[in-house]
């Protein structure tokens, strides 16, 4: 398996918030994760690094060759709970930073198998055979108006509360994530992003968009299709290969 990452500021912020971090394990495992962070420049900046740095050391701490598929989404959820006591304990110890908070999106592929923990609206998708599967579904205002029917994901995407997220990592002492696991055959792909990307597509446009091309070609063409929508937001993508 491969892991590949880009970020890029976008075309009208004036710094990017968001942040990853990816790796590969002892064991040929590979983990991704993808923070978009809140809370103004300073805020935003802070809580995205602090929570994936953290996450991805305290993912290496524990982590261990042959661990069953429990552990690893308990080593998972661990992780980003450490993050976001740290992220919290310093939102209310430094006052610039009071009310800073981050989406996100952490992957461990092992053995033909995807797990993913998450929070917020970055999201998860899985390409294989042909077809794409969110896997992830976002803590947002109008998700949960979209599962209730009363609008449609056209609508949702330019929706004036799209923004709005229910979940966050620092924001509250403790975090509730949702956890999904998925198998991941040889020839699959789990992409990763923040909505600076998936914010301008269907899923359909997506699966069309990552056709043809792989690795750090297809993190350069999403990045870049998103810049030709406008680019409003920082744009970061994390791309597993089996």
């Amino acid at each position: 398996m491969r892991v590949y990452s880009g970020s890029d500021i976008g075309l009208t912020r004036d710094s990017n918030q968001d942040y990853c971090k990816t790796g590969v394990f002892a064991d040929s495992a590979v983990w991704a994760v993808v923070c978009d962070g809140m809370g103004g420049a300073n805020g935003g900046c802070t809580a995205s690094t602090v929570a994936a740095d953290t996450i991805a050391g305290r993912l290496a701490d524990l982590y261990r060759p042959g661990m069953t598929e429990e552990e690893i989404r308990e080593i998972m959820e661990q992780s980003i709970q450490e993050a976001n006591l740290k992220v919290f304990d310093m939102a209310m110890d430094d006052m610039s930073l009071y009310g800073m908070g981050t989406t996100v999106v952490c992957a461990v592929a092992k053995d033909n198998r995807i797990h993913i923990v998450h929070a917020g609206d970055s999201r998860a998708y899985l390409v294989r055979d042909g077809g794409i599967c969110r896997i992830t579904t976002d803590h947002s205002v109008v998700q949960e108006l979209v599962s209730a029917g009363q609008i449609t994901d056209e609508q949702a995407r330019i929706h004036p509360n799209r923004n709005i997220i229910t979940r966050a990592l620092g924001v509250e002492p403790y975090l509730d994530t949702d956890y999904n696991a998925a198998d991941f055959p040889d020839g699959s792909q789990l992409m990763i992003c923040t909505d600076g990307l998936c914010g301008y597509f269907s899923d359909e446009e997506l699966l069309g968009l990552m056709q043809e091309v792989s690795g750090d070609e297809l993190i350069s063409r999403l990045i870049n299709a998103a810049k030709d929508q406008g680019g409003r937001d920082n744009i970061t993508v994390a791309l597993i290969e089996s």
